[in-house]
């Protein structure tokens, strides 16, 4: 048996006050009931994991139970994803007993590290861009249930991007399908603030994962909520997914492959340059390739080329004169008539 502690509380002067004012009324006692506590509960000790894309991580979920209770089989744990809007939960991996699942895409990539009865932390394997995020723990056992949250980062790069058609041209659903032709993912607001610490201004507003659309500013100024604000993230809420449009702020991670500039005996229009990193093994490179490169790996070319999107770029990571002097930075040469501009190529080699 459970103890229980059963508190009766009764007031007499109310009941009598009621009983004067409110005759008709029937008589009733309140009792709260409280148990000794919980006899099992969960914890992390590492509730921020970061890793980086095409690594592992370990998202650690360790359960404290009574040991006067006797051993359960019957222990379900279960973790789920959250969403950004956190009105959705996705599964990710159940397990009771000898029963093991893993779910949709995270199929064949988690499972539980086991390294005791009581451990139910998580191990996911050849992390993605879309594993970003917060996870769910839940442990139930009989009646007793514990959860706790554990966060997903990755290392990476934040890039603000807009298409060809100019700025202000992408609803949310373009802006998610236009960061991932760009090898990216929409970015989060906490991955545009901790940019936005590293010290990224940018005045043009841009979707969020979450549906919101905000930008980040370091220099106050007139164009950009004026000059006598405080720097900080530009908020401008949550807006209508189909019908807004803005910019996007994009996130990329590590990759497998190389990322380089075709040495190429001339300049070449975007259908030549196409075609010379093919016969090269090679793709064109996309624009989340090049900020991977340039921001995590240090690459520095001068030398103007085109991408994928039919956008011109060219990374520095060493500003000098006539190659960025006042910043590390990729640089932006606009969208080019593909047919009659002449530029470079960068390729991009993936291997597994």
């Amino acid at each position: 048996m459970i103890p229980v502690l059963i508190l009766a509380l009764i007031s007499l002067t109310v009941a009598d006050n009621l009983d004067t004012l409110y005759p008709e009324l029937e008589h009733s006692r309140t009792i709260y009931v409280v148990e000794n506590g919980p006899h099992l509960s969960v914890l992390s000790d590492q509730p921020k994991v970061v890793s980086r894309r095409g690594g592992n991580a370990t998202l650690s979920c360790k359960i404290q139970r009574d040991p006067s209770l006797s051993p359960s089989r019957k222990m379900r744990i279960k973790w789920t994803k959250l969403t950004s809007d956190y009105l959705k939960e996705v599964d990710v991996f159940v397990a009771m007993d000898y029963h093991k699942r893993s779910y949709g895409r995270f199929h064949g990539r988690v499972y539980l590290q086991g390294s005791s009865p009581l451990d139910a932390s998580l191990v996911i394997t050849e992390i993605t861009l879309d594993d970003y995020g917060k996870y769910k723990c839940e442990v139930i056992d009989g009646l007793e249930d514990g959860t706790v949250v554990v966060s997903l980062d990755l290392e990476g790069v934040i890039f603000p991007y807009f298409p060809r058609l100019g700025r202000y041209n992408l609803n949310f659903y373009d802006a998610e399908r236009a960061c991932r032709d760009q090898d990216a993912i929409v970015a989060s607001f906490d991955q545009l603030y901790e940019a936005w610490r590293g010290g990224m201004d940018w005045c043009n507003a841009g979707w969020l994962d979450d549906g919101s659309v905000q930008y980040p500013i370091t220099t106050p100024r007139e164009p950009c909520g004026g000059k006598n604000t405080m720097p900080g993230i530009r908020n401008y809420g949550v807006r209508d997914k189909e019908k807004n449009h803005y910019d996007v702020f994009c996130f990329t991670s590590y990759y497998k492959g190389r990322f380089y500039y075709l040495i190429h005996p001339s300049k070449l229009t975007y259908d030549e340059a196409v075609r010379a990193c093919q016969k090269d093994g090679a793709q064109i490179a996309k624009v989340g390739q090049m900020f991977a490169a340039w921001k995590l790996l240090g690459y520095d070319r001068c030398d103007a080329g085109w991408l994928a999107d039919g956008s011109v770029r060219y990374p520095i990571s060493r500003p000098r004169r006539r190659c960025s002097p006042t910043e590390a930075a990729v640089r932006f040469n606009g969208f080019p008539d593909k047919k009659h501009k002449l530029y470079g190529v960068y390729c991009f080699k993936g291997h597994n």
